[in-house]
């Protein structure tokens, strides 16, 4: 049973084309979320440019409403004179996050890391792409709650991926699908032998 364990805790044993079937279909897992959510969050706001340019749709009354914005800056607009580095910032999040991705066994962190990659993506390529330049481009923003400040489809992923991993966190499950507990028990074992 060590023998297994340790053969699938191997560092050098990393990424999708591993031979533990269990790691690629996580690995895929992960993709497919990310993917999805990336192009969920594009989607939409190329619907809210077009849809919400010239005016405001209610939902549910004052409560939720599309309203079309375009944010220099991070969550409730702050930072909005760093634009350059928020954008650099969320290049090394998504290098992180892929290469953190080799390591996946577990469906739960496949998920909530698919959904960071396809959230930090997704207002990475405004960021990109929109106007006013390259690495300046503003955030197309276009749902709205009450006091809050308007968001996306890519903050919503966001906001589900700091949840999933706090969640993994609380519960000691490791990346690889390992409660922490479990990974010590065969150190215990040994110090009392």
């Amino acid at each position: 049973m060590q023998a297994a364990r340790g053969a699938s805790l191997n560092p050098s044993d990393t990424g999708p084309a591993a031979t533990d079937p269990r790691r690629r279909s996580t690995w895929w897992l992960f993709a497919l979320v990310g993917v999805i959510a990336y192009a969920l969050d594009l989607g939409t706001k190329q619907w809210a440019l077009s849809a919400l340019e010239d005016r405001d749709i209610d939902v549910v009354g004052d409560f939720f409403v599309l309203h079309l914005t375009r944010n220099p800056g991070a969550a409730f607009s702050t930072g909005t004179e760093f634009t350059t580095v928020l954008t650099c910032l969320a290049i090394v999040a998504v290098c992180a996050v892929l290469v953190v991705s080799l390591r996946l066994a577990s469906p739960l962190w496949s998920v909530g890391l698919g959904l960071l990659i396809g959230g930090v993506g997704g207002n990475l390529t405004d960021r990109i792409i929109r106007e006013p330049g390259v690495m300046r481009g503003h955030v197309i923003d276009w749902l709205m709650l009450p006091n809050w400040p308007v968001f996306n489809i890519a903050d919503m992923c966001i906001m589900a991926a700091a949840g999933v991993i706090i969640l993994q966190s609380l519960r000691g499950v490791t990346l690889r699908g390992e409660r922490v507990t479990d990974a010590a028990e065969p150190e215990a074992e040994q110090d009392h032998a």
